[in-house]
């Protein structure tokens, strides 16, 4: 068996949980008790996976030490020798499926709800309609997978075009389908405002952040300055009569984040605070794995023609990954929010990769 060391570390993982569970310190912090019980739960699938194995194993060693048995029954021995051979192939699917646990949802961070960033980079116009159906893609993916959309901040345009949306993803295994939509997404089609009928080549980028909860991320009140605003862009005459919209700078970093789509003051800096700490976490996860944060600048790059993972081509009706160098002629269903063919090639790609490196 693979990983059985790390199997074995997480099965004492998951018993130090239990103990700090059972303790009366966890129990009287909420936030701790239920951070260790979200760990707890992640751990489970995987777990529970690997005792069944266990078992399996035990049932085939017993098995086989009575087909090595010179005194067995001849007609005994055919029937064992046949429940050897189903029990042979459940335990190979055992061991895939727990490489697919452990190699296969993005680590520790594949049950994390995300925050995702559509913004329109080369293309004008055409990269903002370009990034609208981006975003109507994404959530009949995620709705498809029963997860929730809620949006966070957006930026329309006067066309039918977005310039930026920030969206929040909720469910389980939301940043496990969700993680390879990083990078540069390259659209090639004729403008509808194209008289000549000339294919224009426009840009997207999408960031995905795993959101970050308030005890792994602790911010100092001293170190934001909010402001409040009145909203703008198409929301309703509501909007823009009270100052609702919010805007937080974290000062140590310079980020900014701005939230505009609640009417209410107080649910906007929500929702702005939760996207400021899925971007400090993301920049302290880049911090202390400095590979990783090399590949994600590659990938989001700054929105022009270059680092593109994907392009998708109108007359071709063609959606190319170029990161594994998949063709699918399937742009209308892709686009209709059937991401499955995609975010499984990716999946296994990053599998094999995974289990050659851990050879």
């Amino acid at each position: 068996m693979k990983f059985m060391s790390r199997l074995e570390k997480l099965e004492a993982r998951a018993r130090e949980i239990e103990a700090e569970l059972a303790g009366s310190g966890t129990l009287r912090d909420p936030a701790q008790y239920q951070k260790l019980g979200k760990e707890l739960a992640d751990l489970r699938p995987v777990l529970d996976a690997f005792e069944r194995w266990r078992k399996l194993t035990r049932d085939l060693s017993e098995l086989r030490r009575s087909l090595a048995d010179p005194a067995a029954d001849a007609d005994m021995k055919k029937l064992v020798e046949e429940e050897v051979r189903v029990l042979e192939s459940t335990e190979a699917q055992l061991q895939t499926e727990i490489e697919n646990l452990i190699l296969g949802d993005g680590g520790d961070q594949g049950a994390r709800d995300i925050i995702v960033e559509i913004r329109a980079g080369t293309g004008g116009e055409e990269a903002a309609l370009f990034a609208a159906d981006l975003f109507r893609m994404y959530s009949k993916y995620a709705s498809s997978q029963g997860l929730g959309v809620e949006v966070m901040d957006s930026s329309p345009t006067g066309k039918g075009g977005l310039k930026e949306m920030v969206f929040g993803v909720t469910g389980r295994k939301s940043f496990s389908l969700f993680r390879f939509e990083s990078g540069i997404h390259r659209v090639q089609r004729v403008p509808q405002t194209e008289a000549s009928g000339r294919i224009h080549t426009s840009a997207v980028t999408v960031a995905v952040l795993p959101e970050a909860d308030e005890t792994e991320v602790k911010i100092d009140p001293a170190d934001l300055k909010i402001d409040v605003y009145r909203a703008s862009g198409a929301g309703g005459q509501h909007v823009n009569k009270t100052e609702s919209a919010v805007r937080i700078t974290h000062l140590p970093t310079g980020v900014i984040v701005s939230c505009q789509d609640e009417r209410s003051q107080h649910k906007n800096k929500a929702k702005a605070m939760r996207v400021l700490r899925a971007r400090l976490y993301d920049a302290a996860q880049a911090k202390h794995h400095n590979e990783v944060a090399k590949q994600r600048k590659e990938m989001v790059g700054s929105g022009d023609r270059s680092g593109k993972i994907r392009t998708y081509n109108f007359p071709d009706q063609r959606v190319t990954d170029h990161r594994i160098g998949l063709t699918l002629h399937e742009l209308d269903d892709i686009l209709d929010g059937h991401l499955d063919g995609l975010v499984r090639a990716l999946d296994e790609h990053e599998r094999e990769r995974k289990l050659t490196d851990a050879a």
